[in-house]
């Protein structure tokens, strides 16, 4: 079977020769004199962008997002207290970048819905994504049967509902089957634990094993 051109596209950003990374030093030099959210006329990666369902028409709006790298630059507390318990170290944000693009990107087009985000590059102090946005009211997108759906009431400010790509990865919802990882995975694998009377958050160290019979109302070998 051919190889279609975006196959060849991921390889050469994927396995790119010194040329190639003059021009990315460049255009990071540029980027970041820029401001937080720049909109541009075409998509950086074609490949990623049609991944996550880009098209070359009316309706579709491409922002390039910067976003700092490291943890919170949290305020030091005034009032007097040790300073290892000042919770300025050690604190990171809950939300990954790429879910940080996106919200600002939304932020600054409310009137847009965030269809996906791709990364693009870095250097020493930003990271850099590309913020794909779909205007619902524009009936280019009405007629498309392939993104109408954006336009349905309850994908409204998807982005902040944690309905992205980017947003399910961090509630655990992609890369695993099921809900792991999530807070009612989370309660279940605590409450099976708290019937086989095994080690848990409120036995202090303590281990006992639950009787045989209980194994056997869990279809489980002891």
């Amino acid at each position: 079977m051919a190889k279609s051109m975006y196959h060849y596209i991921a390889e050469t950003w994927k396995n790119r020769e010194e040329v190639l990374d003059d021009v990315i030093r460049a255009r990071l030099i540029e980027w970041r004199r820029e401001p937080t959210v720049v909109r541009i006329d075409k998509p950086t990666r074609l490949d990623r962008a049609r991944a996550i369902g880009y098209e070359a028409k009316q309706g579709f709006v491409v922002v390039r997002v910067k976003v700092r790298k490291g943890g919170l630059n949290r305020p030091r507390p005034d009032s007097g207290r040790r300073p290892k318990r000042m919770g300025v170290y050690g604190y990171a944000p809950a939300k990954p970048d790429k879910l940080i693009a996106e919200e600002r990107a939304n932020d600054k087009y409310p009137n847009l819905e965030v269809l996906g985000s791709y990364y693009v590059g870095e250097d020493g102090i930003y990271k850099y994504f590309e913020v794909i946005l779909v205007d619902p009211h524009h009936p280019a997108i009405k007629a498309d049967k392939d993104i109408s759906w954006i336009v349905e009431p309850q994908h409204r400010g998807r982005v902040y509902r944690g309905k992205t790509a980017a947003g399910r990865k961090m509630r655990g919802l992609l890369g695993n089957r099921g809900l792991r990882g999530t807070h009612k995975w989370k309660w279940r694998k605590k409450q099976k634990e708290r019937m086989l009377k095994k080690r848990h958050e409120a036995s202090r160290g303590a281990r006992l094993i639950a009787p045989k019979k209980v194994y056997e109302d869990l279809g489980i070998e002891k």
